[in-house]
């Protein structure tokens, strides 16, 4: 007999690509965070200079015909050179926020609790209308970036599409039973 109190979880594969996304970005970021962390003490301008000079990295660039000295390489070792011990660790500390940002929520949407559908539709909403501005901004746009936007385009609507559906509070009210009032 159904009382309809019942949440039968049904079957969403899209659900599923959110949730592996979100717990897969959350993953990566993390692992960022840990690797700003650990180089944070560390001479990242030597290390870059090493890096460029090992015979692996020459031998690639020759091949790609990419010289080490090109604008890019350059551009890069400036912006390293200006990195401080602080600076990675402020880094390393939002990243990881971010992280565990995402982590919460795909572990939210892996159990199907309406508050971490709330949240990814938040936080797929809160870039999109940034990931539009760069995309019109000269000399920004990329394949990539618009690809993160088409990503946060479906999780916002799929979730706000489906959130009846695939999300149910816990506690469901009952219809009211008549109560014997005590004697008085």
């Amino acid at each position: 007999m159904d009382t309809g109190t019942d949440f039968v979880k049904q079957r969403a594969p899209t659900l599923y690509g959110i949730i592996v996304f979100k717990l897969v970005k959350g993953t990566l970021f993390a692992g960022l965070a840990l690797m700003l962390f650990c180089l944070s003490d560390n001479n990242l301008p030597q290390e870059w200079s090493d890096f460029l000079g090992q015979h692996w990295v020459r031998h690639t660039l020759n091949l790609l015909r990419v010289h080490p000295a090109n604008k890019f390489f350059t551009h890069v070792a400036e912006y390293i050179a200006q990195l401080t011990e602080a600076n990675l660790l402020v880094a390393a500390a939002g990243t990881l926020f971010y992280s565990l940002f995402s982590l919460v929520e795909g572990t939210g949407l892996m159990f199907r609790v309406p508050w971490a559908g709330w949240m990814a539709i938040g936080e797929s909403g809160f870039f999109i209308p940034i990931e539009v501005y760069e995309l019109t901004r000269p000399g920004k746009a990329s394949w990539f970036l618009f690809a993160v936007l088409v990503t946060n385009i479906v999780i916002v609507w799929y979730l706000v599409q489906n959130r009846h559906r695939l999300f149910r509070h816990h506690f469901h009210h009952h219809a009211a039973e008549p109560v014997e009032k005590p004697a008085s």
